[in-house]
């Protein structure tokens, strides 16, 4: 086609100019013809017929040999082409490998992570394109190494991700990963992008505040590796790499599979295009979206205000860096403050303490409650976890409102409203978390307004083809309202189930979620529903046992991640234990139990305390709805006065 069009170019100048001529000509003859008089002289002598015959048979043999001279000339030319056009190949297949001086990422890396952007490959030549034995050579990648480097490929990493993705995953954490999980065990075939702005690969959170901090390797912090309460080990991901697939790989994966991008943020949402923009303007266009975004550690913002010097000595807790630098910290300075007193933390409140009688570090908890997670545990069960998280060697101040924090002589002086001041190196805020909402404007999303959180219909779904799972998505709960849950379990569940969605099951999400907590190996508990210290409370509590322990949880289960194998269970007519109870709420030992919320006389939230294994019937009473006349004949079904 190439061949033609040239030679076309070349006669066509020609060929114009001799068809412009001819009809001159045949103008011209007519016009003639028209002036000849009918009564030709007999004088007049003419060497063609009359009318001006002669010249258009000059003009008919003067197209003729425009037209033979045309096609000789374009066959000469088509095969001077042809010659150039096989020299110029036979140039390109004896020519010798290009070496490279300066590596580049295709020659660093084993593994997909991004390549920077700001200093992207060259592009291939237009003139010059890659004959078939330079893009074949590269795929052997189990051949021996040799003298001669191999081909570096020069297109950038950008230009090779893929520009649809049948499911597009918004977000690295555990939800995403339950997500493409679900959608690959329905759909074997299926291509699943999960996109992060994070450098690691889809880990799960809980270890981060629990069990890597009880770890006696020294090098934990590189290898995220961690023995569990039952004394088994293993990492802090999912699945290795080798589970995944690079993302430019993804398209032509013939059985489909799981690709992970890292460091790059989805910015921008077309609901109606069904794609998405990246912070490096990439546009990749999907069949199906979840959006996993998680959420935003908050921070205090006196702290915020405070200065620079002041936010570089405060650490956010949440992520695997967050864990590394933290970690860094309590082993060059000589004081930690933590402000919060829920879940998070008053578990790094008791891993740091325990650090502190082998190091010497100062650990400090302040929070405004009166006792630890006294926003969920009853008064008298708040004020028994501060004696213990004490006896954990941390400083607790309670009732403590922060006024002020501020930076003198490499120190954090911070002033509490009652007058006491706190001087340490270091502060650790841990006082919630902020549903990750930013695509909720261009995508058109509902946030809600009182929970925050995109709001989701029953089946985790905000539009057509857009779910959302995890800390990020505002449910409705049949039982309980509308809620917003930021737990591992929750994240796993709802996860799974929009990944189920994604794949056609149009399940509507029913599960009540658990979530739990660790103070040390020996003291842990399992909730599920509201539980919120407001709502009126019954406790009923047995003398613990050496088995009523986290650690012995885990020995029982196998699993550290203690929702992994209580969610699969359900509870089938449980049998209620026909020892008699003691009297509720034991004045010196809260060893174990369970604590009832109530709501209007109904049960709407459970505490197992150091009772482990036996969510399933806690969920069935809550799914039951019913009023209980005797709460101590409930309890028995947990058969917690069992030795």
């Amino acid at each position: 086609m190439l061949k033609c069009r040239t030679v076309w170019r070349k006669l066509a100048p020609l060929a114009k100019s001799s068809s412009t001529l001819c009809r001159q000509n045949v103008r011209r003859a007519g016009l003639n013809n028209g002036r000849t008089p009918v009564c030709v002289p007999a004088a007049h002598m003419s060497s063609g017929p009359v009318g001006g015959g002669g010249d258009n048979l000059k003009y008919a043999l003067l197209v003729g040999a425009v037209s033979v001279g045309g096609l000789v000339y374009a066959v000469v030319t088509m095969k001077s082409d042809q010659k150039r056009y096989e020299q110029r190949i036979e140039e390109l297949s004896t020519r010798p490998q290009k070496t490279s001086t300066k590596p580049t990422a295709a020659q660093i890396q084993s593994e997909p992570p991004a390549v920077p952007e700001d200093q992207p490959a060259a592009a291939p030549s237009i003139e010059e394109p890659s004959s078939p034995a330079e893009v074949e050579a590269p795929k052997d990648e189990t051949a021996p190494e040799t003298t001669t480097p191999p081909v570096v490929d020069s297109t950038p990493v950008s230009l090779k991700l893929p520009a649809h993705a049948p499911y597009l995953l918004i977000g690295g954490g555990t939800a995403s990963f339950a997500a493409a999980r679900s959608i690959r065990a329905r759909d074997p075939g299926a291509k699943v992008l999960i996109v992060t702005d994070e450098p690691d690969l889809p880990y799960m959170r809980p270890p981060l505040s629990k069990e890597l901090w009880f770890s006696d390797d020294p090098a934990v912090t590189d290898t995220l590796r961690f023995k569990q309460w039952n004394g088994k080990e293993r990492s802090i991901y999912f699945q290795p790499p080798s589970f995944y697939i690079r993302p430019e790989d993804l398209d032509g994966a013939e059985n489909g599979g799981v690709a992970v991008l890292n460091n790059r943020k989805v910015v921008y949402m077309d609901v109606r295009g069904n794609k998405v923009k990246l912070d490096d303007d990439t546009e990749i266009s999907y069949d199906k979206c979840l959006i996993a975004t998680g959420g935003i550690p908050r921070n205090l913002q006196l702290i915020e205000r405070a200065g620079e010097e002041v936010m570089k000595k405060t650490t956010l807790f949440r992520k695997i860096e967050d864990f590394k630098s933290l970690d860094k910290v309590s082993r060059n300075v000589k004081s930690v403050t933590i402000i919060g007193g829920g879940f998070l933390g008053s578990e790094l409140a008791c891993a740091l303490g325990r650090r502190s009688t082998e190091s010497g570090l100062e650990v400090i908890q302040m929070f405004p409650e009166k006792g630890n997670m006294g926003k969920v545990l009853p008064e008298y069960l708040s004020n028994w976890t501060t004696e213990k998280v004490k006896k954990e060697g941390v400083k607790v101040l309670t009732e403590a409102l922060v006024k002020s924090v501020t930076c003198k002589d490499d120190q954090l002086e911070i002033k509490l409203k009652d007058g006491r001041v706190v001087t340490t190196d270091h502060i650790v805020a841990a006082v919630g978390l902020e549903p990750n909402v930013d695509l909720a404007k261009s995508a058109g999303l509902e946030v809600d307004s009182d929970f925050g959180g995109y709001r989701v219909n029953a089946e985790l779904q905000a539009r057509s083809n857009i779910w959302v799972a995890g800390d990020a998505a505002c449910f409705y709960d049949i039982r309980l309202g509308r809620r917003r849950v930021e737990h591992h379990d929750h994240a796993v569940v709802s996860g799974r189930l929009a990944g189920e969605n994604m794949t056609g099951a149009s399940k509507p999400y029913w599960h009540q979620s658990m979530f739990w907590s660790d103070l040390g190996p020996d003291v842990g508990y399992e909730a599920i529903g509201i539980v919120d210290s407001s709502l009126p409370t019954v406790g009923v509590f047995a003398k613990a046992t050496a088995k009523d322990t986290p650690k012995a949880a885990t020995e029982m289960s196998g699993t550290g991640i203690r929702s992994e194998s209580e969610t699969e269970d359900t509870a089938v007519s449980p049998v209620a234990s026909d020892t008699p109870s003691p009297a509720a709420e034991n004045k010196d030992d809260f060893g174990k139990g369970v604590i009832f919320y109530l709501r209007d006389k109904v049960v709407v939230g459970i505490i197992l305390w150091n009772v482990f294994n036996r969510m399933p019937i806690a969920r069935k009473i809550i799914k039951d709805g019913e009023e209980h006349a005797d709460l101590n004949e409930v309890a028995k079904l947990f058969n917690i006065h069992e030795d």
